[in-house]
């Protein structure tokens, strides 16, 4: 299995630590964010990782390289500063990630997830598979509810939300597994991710899975701070 860590974000929150320094490479604790990605990743023995740069990309190139000092092979695609979202930053990646379902993580998280066997047994419907972890402060509501393993809107005036918006919602951790599938009507371009997992979480076609794991984002100084406390 392939996998794409996100990694094009401008980083607007972290500003000005981001006006210099793409966030993927701001040092929590003894490495960056996205080297924990990595190093996650290649736990789970996934060699061959997907990463997109956009804002300061060409540092994330010099500094991650090849991706043999993680012992993975790093492949980038590249985007404009301004990036393409996370829709269309997949969207654009996929000739490098295959025609097999694969994982996507964001670069701008902390956790202690065990990716080992992620979406290893997807059903043949199901498009996408999310990673949902409990509410964070700055999340009190929540993203999705979850009955089983589908996944749900919770938005009571959406369509095939209304009979579970009573359900415990969850936050998306921004780990996932998709299948090319999910994108296979769309074309190049800037399109955020949400609409196309809405859309098919409709069609019943989105699994997930809760996790008690520890997990950050890592989107402000104080959430940084926030891990830095916890890794000590």
């Amino acid at each position: 299995m392939r996998a794409m860590i996100l990694a094009a974000g401008r980083g607007v929150r972290l500003s000005p630590l981001t006006d210099t320094k793409p966030k993927p490479l701001i040092r929590v604790g003894e490495k960056c964010l996205i080297e924990y990605q990595i190093e996650a990743l290649h736990k789970a023995g996934i060699q061959d990782i997907v990463i997109n740069t956009g804002w300061l990309g060409q540092q994330l190139i010099d500094h991650l390289g090849s991706g043999s000092r993680y012992k993975v092979n790093l492949e980038y695609s590249i985007e404009p500063e301004s990036g393409l979202e996370t829709g269309g930053g997949i969207y654009q990646a996929l000739p490098l990630l295959g025609n097999k379902p694969f994982i996507v993580v964001n670069a701008d998280i902390f956790h202690q997830f065990d990716l080992e066997g992620l979406g290893h047994d997807l059903d043949a419907d199901t498009l996408a598979h999310l990673v949902l972890v409990e509410n964070p402060s700055f999340n009190p509501g929540g993203d999705f509810c979850m009955l089983e393993n589908k996944v749900f809107l919770k938005d009571p005036a959406l369509p095939d939300s209304h009979d579970h918006a009573d359900k415990k919602s969850y936050t998306f951790s921004g780990i996932g597994v998709y299948r090319p599938e999910l994108f296979i009507e769309l074309r190049p371009g800037k399109f955020p991710l949400a609409p196309l997992l809405k859309a098919a979480i409709r069609r019943a076609r989105v699994t997930g899975e809760f996790t008690a794991a520890r997990w950050f984002d890592a989107g402000t100084e104080s959430r940084i701070a926030e891990i830095e406390r916890f890794i000590r």
